[in-house]
């Protein structure tokens, strides 16, 4: 009888020892959600860190080159320079004029 005491005591004893190490507040449980975490943070600041050099990349180029800053006058503003022609060619479509079409 004394000897089942003491088995069921050390079985207890274990069950309370290892309920710290998978339930408690440092256990394994926590130090693997804390680790997803960490992984998908770094993937975040990855992510970013790479968006930022972009754009620092972009804004190097506009105070430096003019280039980019023509660039970007032609295509977001559709701005010429002084001693360029435009010409815009305007496509007819059977929908847009049904008495005009294509001449064989």
């Amino acid at each position: 009888m004394a000897a089942r005491l003491v088995a069921l005591l050390l079985i207890g004893l274990i069950a309370a020892l290892q309920y710290g190490l998978w339930l408690g507040k440092g256990s394994w449980l926590r130090v693997w959600d804390i680790d997803r975490q960490i992984a998908e943070q770094q993937r975040t600041n990855e992510r970013l860190s790479a968006r930022n050099a972009a754009l620092d990349a972009e804004v190097r180029d506009l105070k430096e080159g003019l280039g980019a800053i023509e660039e970007r006058a032609r295509n977001e503003l559709g701005m010429i320079r002084h001693d360029e022609i435009f010409f815009q060619v305007l496509q007819h479509t059977a929908k847009s004029n049904p008495g005009v079409g294509p001449r064989p």
